[in-house]
């Protein structure tokens, strides 16, 4: 009878699913590497597959020059470097997100799994704005699809950002803990691409005639604003840093002020 009850304690116990329970930081490392390797691997193979110019039509309709030929799908070509990159800068976000947890839990893996998710949606991205006519509804609706995609892959980042800080002795390393420098950063840049997805999509829903234009410069400004954005941080906790001594300054002198006073002085 003992036996029996044990059995069932036990097979109750591995039914249980915790999502604070831990997880392999470097299984989940590992298969995010990989999916982010084969949707770039799809991307390539996308942009070879159907924006090669025939050989034959380079010599009858531009008398042989390759250059003007690879031109005319200059759009294209755009639309899978904007794409590459942003593929790009969202591993070196998960990268750096993963260089400061020590531990993951089981609720960081299935956000991480969202985030994936819609980060193998990309290589569909590129094919929903590189295929239909320019300034049509149907470009409109997808550069404004692909807007959804990038921000969906991004904000599954920041809220496994957000799990770790709710248990950040456990999770994160000490200097990327919520007041310092790297965890001022590292949120910032876990927040552009959200915000900046999410502001190109209502653009193109205001200004639909510059869509295209407000989509690819969202690609074009992203890798520079994420070079500008440690420049920022640092100008403002500098500028934190050095507003704080005034405040404490003061914060001493009234409790100078206030110990010279009287009891009756210092109530009034």
């Amino acid at each position: 009878g003992q036996r029996d009850e044990e059995e069932e304690d036990h097979s109750l116990e591995t039914f249980n699913f915790y999502l604070s329970e831990p997880l392999s930081k470097e299984r989940v490392e590992a298969f995010s590497d990989g999916v982010y390797a084969i949707v770039a691997t799809l991307l390539i193979l996308d942009i070879c597959e159907d924006n090669v110019p025939d050989p034959s039509e380079v010599e009858e309709k531009f008398h042989g020059s390759l250059l003007e030929a690879l031109s005319e799908y200059g759009p294209n070509y755009l639309a899978y470097f904007g794409s590459f990159v942003t593929i790009g800068l969202l591993w070196f976000v998960h990268h750096s997100l993963f260089l400061y947890i020590t531990k993951a839990t089981q609720l960081m893996g299935l956000l991480n799994i969202l985030s994936l998710a819609f980060i193998g949606g990309l290589p569909l991205a590129y094919q929903l704005t590189s295929e239909f006519a320019e300034k049509s509804h149907n470009e409109i609706e997808a550069i404004q699809v692909s807007c959804v995609i990038t921000f969906f892959a991004s904000i599954f980042q920041f809220a496994i950002w957000t799990t770790a800080l709710l248990h950040e002795r456990e999770t994160l390393h000490p200097f990327a803990r919520y007041g310092g420098k790297e965890h001022a950063f590292m949120f910032a840049k876990l927040a552009l691409y959200p915000c900046v997805s999410l502001g190109a999509f209502f653009l193109t829903c205001l200004l639909s005639e510059f869509s295209t234009a407000i989509f690819h410069l969202m690609q074009i400004i992203i890798p520079f604003a994420f070079l500008a954005l440690r420049i920022f941080v640092r100008i403002s906790l500098i500028v934190v840093k050095s507003l704080m001594p005034l405040s404490r300054q003061k914060v001493v002198l009234l409790e100078e002020e206030e110990a010279c006073l009287s009891p009756t002085e210092a109530l009034s």
